[in-house]
């Protein structure tokens, strides 16, 4: 059963009058939507997913609920402008080839919001920097987009806490607003992540290059860790 908004807003709390809590709305209610969503819920957080299909939807939301082990509420659904609405920060997570429909289907409720982008190219050999899709994002919905999540496996987002050889994964943000960067920030640091300052927005255009070059690599077994030395021998 799909949740109305008129009836969210009317039995949930608004998010500014609990601390260190806010409402998250997601463009997408699979792989990504699942690992993120859920870590975020669990941490105290009001989630909204969408998709194309509300009975799958529905069924992602009671799922994520439950995995979630905690007491306070539900997982919700909606639409895609619904979510929009919803969230304080909202993220888009689908496919690279409905981001441009799902982002004009969530209207104007996105513009001068926090939008979370964690999209790469459909392939490795696929992504174009002439045509960046972070920016394709900010330019559809005038959001204030940072790129993030996108160097990761849906998996390690699954994670509690992402941890390897020692050290807490550390996630790149890039975006040119700082109160939304900020924002992403403290939701990286839930998960037991590191964030780091990419710079602005059209340096998510080097962090979604990178994601084709080493995924490509992954996807030809090789280690794409072991590209890069130690921060001591970077001559940094």
């Amino acid at each position: 059963m799909r949740i109305d908004l008129r009836t969210v807003v009317l039995v949930t709390t608004p998010s500014d009058e609990r601390s260190n809590t806010m409402r998250i709305g997601i463009l997408g209610a699979g792989g990504m939507a699942d690992a993120l969503g859920t870590q975020w819920f669990r941490a105290g957080h009001e989630v909204m997913i969408s998709g194309r299909d509300p009975v799958r939807a529905t069924a992602s939301a009671a799922r994520m609920t439950g995995a979630a082990g905690v007491s306070h509420g539900a997982v919700l659904t909606g639409t895609w402008a619904e979510a929009a609405a919803f969230g304080d920060v909202v993220m888009a997570a689908v496919r690279e080839a409905g981001l441009r429909d799902v982002l004009t289907a969530a209207g104007p409720a996105l513009r001068g919001k926090p939008l979370i982008d964690v999209t790469n190219s459909a392939t490795p050999d696929s992504y174009d920097p002439v045509r960046p899709i972070a920016r394709m994002a900010a330019d559809i919905t005038g959001a204030h987009v940072v790129k993030a999540f996108n160097l990761g496996h849906v998996d390690v987002w699954r994670m509690t806490p992402p941890v390897f050889g020692g050290r807490p994964l550390a996630v790149p943000l890039c975006g040119d607003d700082p109160e939304a960067v900020e924002k992403v920030r403290g939701l990286v640091a839930e998960l037991g992540c590191t964030p780091l300052d990419g710079g602005g927005l059209a340096r998510a255009t080097l962090l979604e290059a990178t994601a084709a070059f080493v995924i490509g690599l992954w996807f030809g077994g090789a280690d794409a860790q072991a590209i890069l030395t130690p921060l001591e021998h970077a001559g940094a």
